[in-house]
């Protein structure tokens, strides 16, 4: 059983040490396409935030055990 959980391990040890020894081959300029190197006319595709806060809104009650309370028990002067 533990061999052949090390396999994956083993194959992953290879490839990894494939990837680091390969050089990168050299791009083929022939296939390159040339960009012209123009500004973009468009804003950004994100929308941008405003410098306002935005207003705060009402909550529902909470929820959950709380200390006090009349009927919970809690401290009352």
């Amino acid at each position: 059983m533990l061999l052949i959980l090390k396999i994956p391990i083993v194959y992953l040890c290879v490839v990894v040490w494939w990837a680091i020894k390969a050089e990168p081959a050299p791009p083929d300029f022939d296939e390159v396409a040339v960009v012209a190197d123009t500004p973009p006319t468009g804003g950004s595709p994100r929308r941008r935030r405003s410098g306002r806060p935005r207003p705060m809104r009402p909550h529902g009650p909470r929820r959950g055990s709380s200390a006090s309370g009349p009927d919970r028990g809690g401290v009352h002067a």
